[in-house]
Parts: C-alpha cells; structure tokens; sequence
C-alpha cells in the first residue's frame, strides 16, 4: 500500500480534482503512520490499526470514517492527559466509562483509576 498516493489522490478528491479517488484505509495497517499534515476528512479508517500513529488534530480529521475501537483508543488517551483545571474532571468523568472499553486501558493504567474512582 502506497500511503502517500492514497492520500495525495484523496486531496485530489476533496478539492474536485481530476485523478481523485476517496481514500479507503478500512483495515489498513497505519501503524506509525505520521498523518498530522493528512486531510482525512470522509476517509474510511473503519478496522484500521492506528497504533503509534499520530492523529491530525485540525479540521483535517473531520468526518473521518471510524469504528469503536478507535473512538474508545482516543478516549483513552484523553483520560490520560494532566490537565489542572476542574472542568477536565468533568471531561474525564463523562468519558471514563468509554475510555475504559479501549483495549489500550489497562496498558495506560486506566482500569486500576476506574476502580479508584466512581466514573460509573
């Protein structure tokens, strides 16, 4: 699989270009995939392995395409960040229960904080 081209030929989708096809990773294997310049946006990463991979946090990520299991991996992560101020505990509190459905959670320590806590 040639990322890059995918890619490359998704943006040429987006903006109407000729060439263009809308990318399909639905399973792909994006481990350590570097996709924070990527426009994924109404790409499909259903069942794809995101692991190690780095997420685009722009517009670019809007309306992409995901299953469960990536919803709970992000959650996930967002529990697990530090961050002081009291509204972040109610963040933490309404996503908990989600986050630790992540198969990830127990590697980030968050079935031991769940047991701690009362995020039910």
């Amino acid at each position: 699989m040639d990322l890059k081209k995918i890619l490359d030929d998704h943006k040429k989708w987006l903006n109407d270009d000729e060439g263009g096809i809308r990318a399909d990773l639905s399973g792909a294997d994006l481990r350590s995939a570097n996709l924070s310049y990527a426009n994924l946006s109404y790409a499909n990463l259903r069942g794809a392995d995101l692991d190690f991979s780095c997420w685009p946090l722009w517009c670019g990520s809007k309306d992409v395409k995901v299953d469960l299991k990536i919803v709970y991996q992000l959650l996930a992560h967002v529990a697990c960040l530090e961050c002081k101020e009291k509204e972040f505990e109610k963040i933490k509190k309404a996503i908990m229960k989600y986050a630790i459905k992540s198969y990830r959670a127990k590697e980030l320590g968050l079935c031991q904080e769940e047991k701690n806590e009362n995020y039910s």
